[in-house]
């Protein structure tokens, strides 16, 4: 079970639990593919109908699409509501708060026109696909990602802080030097040239006229070639500092003292000594029982 809810009876409220909430019979299986289907048929039909063309030809049909959808949502929900033992609890955890907002702005667009093209936010109950991939199994693969980008929190704070002043003091210059007709009408638009010049996007609606001035854009450009995979390196780092600290383990070896073991090892890499100090070493027990071989 992938979610921490029980059914709530027997029978009938059981099967459903077991269809809904479930993943390891092929009828639930099927209930989350169609499912998905659904929700990306009903997130389809909403972009579609921002397109003026589409609308104009197909709006009414696009209607009562929504309305099908929703209808088909609203009694999803109410039947996860009905399996369960303790449905307030689904409605407070993420999915729940999920499948409300995905019903809730067409039934709104009864009393506020245009609440309809919210029912984009469908869009975040294909996360149940993960279910239904079975790709639980990388949790733990994040959880080593999410630690990481944690451990290296302060250094791209740094990193980041480094690049604000550099984009300041770029930005700064920049505004003295080329005239407002450039587009540099004030620091806070040339802040906005200055970052897109140091990402090497370049828009091209605020550039430099002067020859100084392109002097200095190509400095910025060259200085966001070489500062660009600094972020990259301090989180890779701290990826490879997890992983390793998930495999090997600190304990030292009895027998040298070595500390890098890997945390299924049994013996020492090195010395062959028994790493387990509390429990008996099995080849002893059969060299005691045997004998010495000689």
């Amino acid at each position: 079970m992938s979610e921490p809810f029980r059914p709530g009876g027997e029978g009938v409220r059981t099967r459903l639990f077991q269809i809904i909430f479930e993943s390891d019979t092929p009828l639930a299986k099927g209930f989350d593919i169609v499912l998905i289907i659904t929700i990306l048929a009903s997130v389809l039909v909403v972009m579609l109908d921002t397109v003026e063309a589409w609308a104009i030809a197909y709006g009414e049909l696009f209607y009562w699409l929504e309305w099908g959808f929703t209808l088909l949502f609203t009694v999803e929900l109410l039947l996860r509501l009905y399996c369960l033992e303790k449905p307030w609890r689904y409605l407070r955890s993420f999915y729940g708060v999920i499948d409300v907002i995905a019903i809730l702005p067409t039934w709104l667009m009864l009393i506020l026109p245009g609440a309809q093209t919210l029912v984009i936010v469908r869009l975040l109950r294909v996360l149940r696909i993960f279910r239904v991939l079975r790709l639980m199994q990388f949790v733990g693969e994040s959880r080593l990602l999410l630690e990481s980008l944690r451990r290296s929190t302060r250094q791209i704070f740094l990193f980041f802080f480094g690049i604000f002043m550099v984009v300041i003091i770029f930005a700064t210059v920049m505004y003295l030097i080329e005239s407002h007709e450039a587009g540099f009408t004030s620091i806070p638009m040339s802040i906005y040239w200055a970052i897109v010049s140091l990402t090497t996007v370049g828009y091209g609606d605020i550039v430099p006229v002067t020859s100084l001035g392109k002097a200095i854009t190509v400095m910025l450009m060259l200085i966001g070639y070489s500062i660009i995979a600094v972020p990259t390196g301090v989180f890779s780092a701290e990826v490879i500092r997890a992983v390793r600290a998930d495999r090997y383990s600190e304990e030292a070896c009895p027998g040298c003292g070595h500390d890098r073991h890997e945390r299924r090892a049994r013996y020492c890499l090195l010395c062959g000594t028994w790493l387990d100090e509390t429990s008996p070493d099995p080849r002893q027990a059969e060299l005691g029982r045997y004998g010495p071989s000689k």
